[in-house]
């Protein structure tokens, strides 16, 4: 809430101007006992051991050899035999990749005897050359970064002759191994790589079945030089370090010039930037990761000059503290969207690695209050931090800054937010079979997936937070982290030397050079023990959210409001505003004091009070897909989110209708290979990879006449998850023309599974409120109506003008007929009016009305727009 409001209003004998309020928002505040005992870190230190046994545990006994575990149907994930969920899958290659991906983690927690067990299953199990499609980005980091830090830390314990004598390198051989079977990716003219690789058959083989894609994201392209590197030195061959420096050199040399930014996604072929927004995020993040931690593995200036430059870029116009806002990498003034991803929590971390504490801290308070009201960080959330995904995906970005933090200032604060991390995890994402991803914060809904990456990183993170360095197997200094936690020596840079011909333009730093441009920062010679320096920065945003913000009145400053006389509309005005006011006698009912009396002078105690609708109260209008062909014929209906672009159905006086066709790839994130078949009917799209809006373009383009997005988490649907509306990717979206709805993925898989049954379906999509064959409920409205008896001929002979009603009574029942003058005409709608009539037993046996007044009124419903 800001802390003064200036409200400028005109008008004719207005005596005010300009009005001025300040507030003086006043609470007290909590004091959290951040001190934290020995004893008590031992305690958690123990809690996470115990918490990793039963991740890896469970992965052992229930999924192993598969690539991850399935928390929730407690057996593991093997790819072709689960539902397909789009690119999502791409990680998985048949690899045992929990397996791998955990390696070096067992020797962190002091799990030797579990490390070497794994190693032997590694060798002797795992193969590389599987006739699989995968990421090349998550493969790199996952699988050749865990194959090479499980080498390293089985080398350093062989070397120490307690264990491991029987390892003859063969992680490393398998590091070489899947190094080449990636290399065909960077067969391109640009040098930057493609973002899939068939393991088997590489890219531009005929059995391939990849090598059409032209866009990667920046962090594809951009986060190979660690593993590439380390590959390199460790195996003597440089052609790893060569292909990964001259994919960094395409995207340096495709940066804006003018902002220092560079965008999301670029085309591998042209070098033209796709996406042009720009952010610290999803897309981009470890790419500026690898520029530093590249200059500290590698010890080449080149990487630390060029992440100063986007350093700088980034703080002037993508930190705006606390918040990491995308903007335009051309225009970088402009703010491209208003929510952010929790991909950004890696920020703050290395922020710490260069020194730059206060934004770091800044950040990380705005995270951790996101947390606290969240329980966890969304997948994505607003800048006023409500929910825009609700998904989380145990991600460890957050933990990992929070190491980071602790480690730089000592301070005790961070180990209760790791601490809070911890009890979480346990109290919302454990299940009997490990730990589940939450499909939505705000209803706690579990998601059928633990991700590899939990066990890598998460309990690495939280456990080195708590534990001293002395009572760790290995030195935790002598190595740098990789984006996917896997530990690499930083000795290489003296190993081997770094292949020639890679230095950068010369381009001079801005003036704003300080004293981390040059160096590794010691967290300990700048801050040592010095809890103070964060807790100072931190106070500022302790109540960001307005989650544990304590009510404590102060004591009430006077500001006088002078206002008409006889006019009210200043505060009208505020209240309009949401802004309200309340007269000091009001406030000091049966309080004395020495107020002044002058007219028209209103003195307050309230100086704000902001309202804002949270996204759970935005109001969604439900759409429908109503299967209208046989053998549905519109009784199956299934509720469906709508986009805040494209075409508005509600403006579809009979919605749009098609035969469906799944679209080819089915992620529609690139060209359409089945528009042939696509054109003139409703395209089914998986969720995911890309925003809404790039593939609705695609779709478009091949065309579609609508869309119905269908989303890749399992499980979700219309009657747990709140509806949202799907949004645009921040640039104009006013050529998207298409109707677009979203389903979840239970409904999702019904419409599939009959399409595939029946091959032809037909659907409707329109708004729910006009859903075929369910009549408008039409508002009933009371009316009086007097009647009197006609005169035997009267309406024969013409003599009423105008429309009239006419009671025929007859016995045992009434009729309520509506004519017009020499025309009738059938309402409407007609609903049948209750009769409020009795019988009368009488000589003639005739049907009289309750009342025997002379001049009746009857009370009858009817339509608005009845006429009388």
């Amino acid at each position: 809430m800001r802390s003064m409001y200036l409200v400028r209003t005109s008008g004719t004998g207005m005596l005010l101007k300009t009005l001025v309020i300040t507030s003086l928002l006043g609470w007290a505040e909590c004091q959290e006992s951040q001190s934290m005992t020995p004893e008590e870190r031992t305690v958690i230190s123990d809690q996470i051991i115990e918490m990793f046994d039963h991740a890896y545990g469970s992965y052992m006994k229930y999924a192993y050899p598969a690539d991850e575990l399935m928390p929730l149907s407690c057996r593991g994930r093997v790819r072709g035999q689960e539902p397909n969920r789009g690119d999502i899958d791409d990680s998985l290659g048949q690899f045992s990749l929990t397996l791998i991906d955990t390696l070096d983690t067992l020797v962190v927690l002091n799990k030797l005897d579990e490390f070497e067990d794994a190693v032997m299953k590694t060798i002797t199990d795992v193969r590389l050359d599987n006739d699989v499609v995968v990421s090349v980005f998550e493969t790199n980091i996952r699988v050749l970064g865990g194959l090479l830090g499980a080498h390293v830390m089985a080398d350093l314990l062989r070397q120490r002759g307690e264990r491991m004598q029987w390892y003859r390198d063969e992680l490393l051989h398998m590091a070489k191994e899947l190094g080449h079977r990636l290399l065909p990716a960077f067969n391109t003219t640009s040098g930057l790589p493609y973002p899939k690789v068939n393991l088997r058959y590489g890219v531009l083989n005929p059995l391939s079945r990849t090598g059409t894609e032209s866009d990667t994201c920046t962090a594809c392209a951009g986060t190979m030089i660690l593993e590439f590197a380390a590959l390199s030195r460790l195996s003597g061959d440089s052609v790893f370090e060569e292909h990964a420096r001259k994919a960094l050199d395409v995207l340096w040399q495709r940066r804006q010039r003018g902002s220092d930014l560079v965008g999301t996604v670029i085309n591998i072929h042209s070098e033209e930037w796709v996406r042009r927004e720009s952010g610290v995020g999803a897309g981009i993040d470890s790419y500026y990761e690898y520029l530093m931690k590249a200059y500290i593995l590698l010890g080449d200036n080149v990487f630390l000059e060029r992440f100063n430059i986007h350093y700088s870029a980034i703080m002037k116009y993508i930190s705006q503290p606390p918040l990491l806002l995308n903007v335009h990498m051309h225009n970088p003034t402009v703010n491209v969207r208003s929510w952010m991803d929790s991909l950004l929590a890696f920020f703050p971390g290395l922020q710490v690695l260069r020194g730059d504490l206060k934004p770091a801290i800044e950040t990380h308070e705005m995270l951790y209050q996101v947390t606290k009201q969240h329980k966890f960080l969304p997948e994505a959330f607003t800048t006023e931090f409500r929910v825009h995904w609700g998904q989380h995906l145990l991600r460890p970005e957050f933990a990992e800054s929070t190491y980071y933090l602790y480690k730089a200032t000592g301070d005790p604060y961070y180990l209760r937010v790791g601490q809070s991390i911890v009890e979480k995890l346990n109290a919302y994402a454990r299940v009997p079979c490990g730990f589940a991803a939450v499909q939505d914060v705000r209803t706690g809904r579990h998601e059928d997936r633990m991700d590899s990456f939990f066990l890598a990183e998460m309990f690495k993170y939280l456990y080195l937070l708590f534990t001293d360095k002395s009572q760790l197997p290995i030195d935790i200094d002598d190595y740098i982290f990789t984006t996917e936690a896997h530990l690499l020596p930083v000795s290489l840079s003296t190993t081997q030397t770094p292949c020639q011909g890679n230095n950068t333009e010369s381009v001079p730093l801005s003036k704003e050079e300080d004293l981390f441009t040059y160096s590794c920062p010691s967290m300990e010679t700048l801050f040592p023990n010095n809890p103070s320096f964060a807790k100072t920065i931190r106070d500022s945003y302790k109540y960001l959210t307005g989650v544990g913000r304590p009510f404590h009145p102060l004591p009430v400053r006077e500001i006088e409001l002078p206002l008409h006389d006889n006019g009210m509309e200043p505060v009208e005005f505020l209240r309009s505003m949401g802004i309200s006011l309340t007269p000091l006698n009001e406030v000091f009912a049966g309080q004395t004091g020495s107020l002044k009396e002058h007219k028209g002078v209103y003195r307050v105690k309230l100086v704000a009070e902001v309202s804002h609708t949270t996204e759970e109260e935005e109001e969604v209008l439900p759409h429908i897909v109503q299967l209208i062909s046989p053998p549905f014929l519109g009784r199956t209906v299934f509720t469906a989110g709508p986009a805040k672009f494209g075409m508005d159905l509600t403006k579809q006086e009979h919605g749009v209708k098609g035969s469906i066709v799944k679209a080819s790839p089915y992620t529609a994130c690139e060209p359409i290979d089945s528009a042939v078949e696509l054109k003139g009917h409703i395209a089914l799209a998986l969720r995911g990879d890309c925003m809404f809006a790039v593939k609705a373009r695609w779709l478009q383009e091949a065309g579609a006449i609508g869309v119905i997005f269908i989303d890749h988490r399992e499980g979700s649907n219309s009657e747990d998850t709140p509806l949202f509306q799907m949004v645009g990717d921040g640039d104009s979206t006013e050529d998207i023309t298409l109707p677009l709805v979203f389903l979840f993925s239970r409904e999702g898989a019904v419409l599939t599974a009959a399409l595939e049954e029946h091959h032809n379906v037909d659907v409707l999509l329109l708004p729910k409120e006009r859903q075929l064959g369910h009549d408008k409920t039409e508002k009933l409205v009371g009316m009086n109506i007097k009647f009197r008896l006609a005169e035997e001929g009267e309406l024969e002979d013409g003599s009423t003008r105008g429309p009239t009603l006419e009671f025929v009574l007859e016995k045992q029942e009434v009729f309520l007929k509506e004519e017009e003058e020499e025309e009738e005409e059938e309402p409407r709608g007609r609903q049948q009016p209750p009769q409020q009539f009795c019988s009368k037993a009488a000589e003639n046996d005739r049907t009289e009305p309750c009342s025997a007044d002379s001049s009746q009124t009857a009370n009858f419903n009817s339509r608005p727009d009845a006429k009388p």
